[in-house]
């Protein structure tokens, strides 16, 4: 890949909560066209590396980049105007909106109008145009009118993401959209990044490893807030001490 599919990263990143070091001088790359997983037991560290990326919280030391772009001032609001999309380990959603409704506030959000005062929200056209596109990557096209309570889980994380796909990100993190469900929604879920990384940079953290060695194209390995490995799925499986110290066997 050039230098140009490099859409997100960071050098030396680190963070630190008192006298507690929860991520430890990481640097990592996340590339269009490429799943990057990040996995680790709780408490590795793999939601504050999210945090610190999408500027929801400080990094003690070390920079972030969004292409050329050194972003590691910038706040949360900036960077998701910039093309930095996240998701989170809860549900956030508008239960009682519509489907499309939860998709067009999003796009709303990130291409606001102040000169449009007087017109009716809803009936912008550019809005509702990238909640439809959004909707129809997401695999949620069908469900548009529905509320958006009335989904099962794995349609709401699927929404999530339709959500987030509104903002026309360059980067999705995703932290643990495959949580509670079962085999067929995963199975959709991961349809859904598959059609996504053409055009994305994706960051996957994620618990559930036999989805993470379909869909990861790299894998990054943390304990302790710190990078034990990071290579291809292939490699990752035949590494020593991942296989010790995560993946549960000392062959």
């Amino acid at each position: 890949m050039s230098r140009a599919d490099v859409l997100l990263r960071c050098e030396g990143l680190t963070r630190r909560f008192g006298g507690l070091t929860a991520v430890s001088r990481l640097t990592l790359d996340f590339r269009r066209g490429e799943v990057h997983a990040v996995i680790g037991t709780n408490g590795a560290g793999k939601s504050t590396l999210i945090n610190m990326l999408s500027g929801e919280i400080p990094a003690s030391e070390g920079r972030v980049w969004l292409g050329a772009q050194d972003i590691t001032a910038w706040s949360q609001p900036r960077r998701a105007r910039a093309g930095v999309g996240r998701s989170y380990q809860r549900t956030t959603i508008f239960p009682e909106f519509s489907v499309l409704e939860n998709c067009r506030l999003c796009a709303q959000a990130a291409h606001a109008r102040p000169l449009a005062l007087w017109q009716a929200a809803a009936r912008c056209a550019v809005s509702g145009e990238i909640a439809q596109q959004a909707l129809h990557a997401a695999g949620l096209a069908d469900a548009a009118a529905r509320p958006a309570g009335s989904l099962s889980h794995g349609g709401k994380r699927q929404l999530e993401i339709a959500m987030c796909l509104s903002t026309r990100p360059k980067v999705l993190l995703l932290d643990e959209p495959l949580a509670g469900m079962g085999a067929e929604e995963t199975d959709r879920m991961l349809q859904v990044l598959q059609g996504l990384k053409a055009a994305h940079a994706i960051l996957l953290v994620e618990h559930d490893m036999d989805a993470v060695f379909r869909i990861a194209e790299r894998i990054t390995v943390m304990v302790n807030g710190e990078m034990l490995a990071s290579d291809t799925p292939e490699a990752i499986r035949a590494h020593p001490e991942v296989l010790s110290a995560y993946l549960g066997t000392d062959e």
